[in-house]
């Protein structure tokens, strides 16, 4: 490596997984053209890198927050785009970063032409921030690991209902913790002495969930938030409609109707499942398929049972879609529930769309996944969305789902006799 030249990454090398970070590259010669690269493995020992090819300004240096990129995974003017545009070295593959304790470890270098390193640096992007605290939590029905952020509270609480396949993830509630929420994100199925395959789905599990949110002595406010994805968007919608103390829910790319199986409370029934046709499933020559249109249509007189009747929530919703969605119709379901919302004069809702984004819409900053294996479809899908514009509304995303939860979850009350509390 050349001791000359310089790889900084500021304001520094280890920081939250979801803020950005300025790549920036001194001491080159003269309009000097070289390749930042940049390296990561997940969980699963699957390796993701990027490369993006830079011409140094007169004075020998490259910076990433304005400078252009002339070829490589992604060109033109991405501060970020080192991260987002990072590819596995197998198709079909999702980047796997769920336990929070592991931070997403990336090393950066710059490369002169004829492949020779010149500079490296390495980045440790922490999921869990300086004094929150992680507790597995083995309560009763509950399996999931709850969130505790630094201070003496109380905290408004969000039910994470990141996943519906099988295990855990603790990425999204770990980061949403480092904003001031205390948050537990939970397993359905498939975890620890959870059954490995179910065939309906009770809500009591949820309300015994935010049930034990509100009786946590860090915990304020009327009652809690709920955040979802994919398939745990209809459960979400479920909750915030039947169940007590659901103050905000954020659905992202759900559906409208209860789908794939059966929803039960109180050893009862309370809507039948949308089910889904394989057949249906449309092939491409990537060898990822287009899932879209396999579900039943939810507009049909036939779908009416299993629609959910989201007018009788109390709670204010948030409903995210990707207009590329290519898992299934989300922008459908998310025009039926504003539809209906209004047809009930209701006002308790926000929406928003965003163009060329894709299925997975995660916090930032995470590579962008156009295809993997879908547990429920059996194969391997196409996701949707465009690399850049789908990073762009993570970005955009994660900023309205906290600006959501700061608005509808609050402690007024609590934060009066405590104002030199810590959020």
């Amino acid at each position: 490596m050349s001791s000359q030249v310089r790889l900084k990454l500021l304001p520094s090398a280890r920081c939250l997984f979801d803020e950005p970070v300025q790549v920036k590259v001194a001491g080159l010669r003269s309009k000097q053209v070289v390749t930042v690269r940049a390296r990561s493995t997940d969980e699963r020992g699957m390796v993701f890198s990027s490369s993006a090819t830079y011409r140094a300004d007169g004075d020998g240096e490259i910076d990433l927050n304005k400078d252009s990129s002339l070829s490589g995974t992604y060109t033109g003017v991405e501060p970020m785009g080192l991260l987002w545009s990072m590819k596995a070295d197998s198709l079909h593959k999702r980047f796997q970063k769920n336990f929070s304790l592991n931070p997403h470890v990336v090393k950066f270098s710059v490369e002169e032409e004829g492949g020779k390193t010149l500079a490296e640096e390495t980045s440790e992007r922490v999921l869990i921030g300086d004094g929150v605290s992680r507790v597995t939590v083995k309560e009763g029905n509950i399996r999931g690991v709850l969130f505790i952020p630094p201070g003496p509270g109380p905290f408004p609480a969000v039910l994470d209902l990141y996943t519906f396949g099988g295990g855990l993830s603790e990425r999204r509630a770990s980061l949403l913790a480092n904003k001031g929420y205390v948050v537990l994100t939970v397993a359905l199925y498939g975890h620890e002495d959870m059954p490995k395959d179910i065939k309906e789905i009770h809500l009591d599990y949820f309300e015994e969930a935010i049930q034990f949110l509100r009786n946590h002595d860090k915990v304020g406010g009327k009652g809690v938030g709920i955040m979802s994805l994919s398939k745990s968007g209809d459960l979400a919608l479920s909750a915030a409609t039947y169940l007590s103390g659901v103050e905000a829910t954020v659905w992202i790319n759900g559906h409208s109707a209860n789908t794939i199986f059966p929803l039960h409370y109180k050893k009862s029934q309370i809507h039948p499942a949308l089910m889904f046709d394989t057949g249906r499933i449309i092939p491409t020559e990537s060898g990822a398929c287009i899932g879209k249109f396999a579900m039943d249509d939810p507009r049909r007189e036939e779908s009416r049972p299993m629609l959910i009747p989201v007018e009788r929530a109390k709670g204010h919703f948030l409903f995210i879609t990707s207009e590329d969605d290519q898992n299934w119709d989300s922008m459908t379901c998310m025009d039926m529930l504003v539809e209906r919302l209004k047809h009930h004069g209701k006002t308790n809702f926000e929406s928003v769309s965003y163009p060329r984004a894709g299925h997975y819409l995660e916090p930032p900053y995470g590579p962008y996944c156009p295809s993997s294996y879908h547990g429920l479809w059996g194969r391997r899908i196409k996701w949707g969305g465009e690399a850049g514009t789908h990073a762009a509304a993570e970005v955009h995303m994660w900023r309205k789902v906290q600006e959501f939860f700061r608005a509808n979850l609050r402690c007024e009350e609590e934060r009066d006799k405590n104002s030199s509390a810590s959020y």
